[in-house]
């Protein structure tokens, strides 16, 4: 099967998302965004979390998988749920990088985070933010 576009509400084929060269998954995923007219700060950044979560997915991370399952489950629509595991990537790649953190305890946060986390709790982050 062979993929034409990136649609953040399907899930792609996880076979022929990973068969796609990583500038064509990151440059569809920027189209997708661009012709929503989805405009968000430090767009190359979103993108690459956005391609990031798809292939942890793809790749049978079984933690991320359920996250995004439970999260649409909840209420959440696909595209919100993969942006709700991008943020909690985004606190683990902080933990590395910033932190300097243990990997393998970052990683085990990480999938503890996911395994936890709720269209709730991720909502209520959001609320969070904009104040």
């Amino acid at each position: 099967m062979t993929m034409q576009h990136y649609d953040p509400e399907v899930a792609p084929d996880p076979q022929a998302w990973l068969a796609l060269d990583e500038a064509i998954r990151v440059g569809w995923i920027r189209n997708f965004h661009d012709k929503a007219a989805l405009r968000t700060p430090a767009l190359d950044t979103h993108v690459a979390l956005h391609a990031t979560v798809e292939n942890q997915i793809a790749m049978g991370l079984s933690y991320v998988a359920d996250a995004c399952t439970r999260l649409m489950a909840e209420g959440l629509s696909r595209h919100d749920a993969l942006h709700a595991i991008a943020a909690v990537l985004t606190a683990y790649m902080t933990e590395l990088v910033e932190e300097k953190a243990e990997p393998v305890l970052a990683l085990a946060r990480y999938r503890a985070n996911c395994e936890r986390m709720s269209a709730e709790s991720w909502l209520a982050w959001l609320e969070e933010e904009e104040e």
